[in-house]
């Protein structure tokens, strides 16, 4: 078994703290574990990009073109800067809560339309595309990944125990965010059923 997940959104969404989440997770299974990252100016809203991966023999954090199992975009236009690590076995979920940069804000760039970012990750593989955001407002708004993980989890997407999740998020976290965090770990599963 491999598992290879990529982790893409922008600077203070938590992408990075999510991977460790999972990586912990993963090795309390007692998996190898491996992970990569690419960090924009991850303060200011540029683009963070995580590479997990674990598995049995894992030596190489890098996700060759096309052979991501999961992708979770914190961030829609992030997924589609990503697009190149999907293939047809992979499955995309977006979280459709646009964060404008400050070329889109005064018009040099064009921000796609959700429609279009839909339809073109749509071409290359599965997509659930849903405001996660909005969901995790009602709880935390720093618990996005982890809410987008639970949903992910809750579709059968992310090969851990529920209980193995529960303990990345006690490796990761202070103790003082494991509840908020647990909650939105079960908000997203109870998600993934609707």
């Amino acid at each position: 078994m491999e598992f290879n997940l990529i982790i893409t959104g922008v600077g203070g969404q938590g992408g990075l703290t999510l991977s460790r989440i999972v990586g912990n997770a993963a090795m309390h299974e007692g998996y190898n574990v491996r992970i990569g990252e690419t960090l924009g100016m991850s303060q200011r809203y540029g683009s963070v990009l995580s590479y997990l991966r674990f598995g049995e023999e894992v030596y190489s954090p890098l996700i060759e073109e096309g052979e991501a199992s999961l992708m979770l975009a914190l961030e829609p236009a992030e997924a589609l800067r990503n697009a190149r690590f999907l293939g047809k076995g992979s499955h995309a979920i977006i979280n459709a809560y646009p964060i404008h940069t400050a070329t889109t804000l005064v018009g040099k760039e064009r921000y796609p339309g959700l429609d279009e970012i839909r339809e073109a990750i749509g071409k290359i593989c599965l997509v659930d595309m849903f405001d996660f955001q909005r969901e995790a407002d009602k709880i935390n708004p720093r618990t996005l990944g982890v809410l987008m993980l639970g949903y992910a989890f809750g579709k059968g997407l992310v090969p851990l125990k529920r209980e193995s999740l529960y303990e990345g998020i006690r490796l990761t976290l202070r103790g003082k965010l494991w509840e908020v965090n647990f909650r939105a770990l079960e908000r997203g599963i109870e998600l993934s059923r609707d």
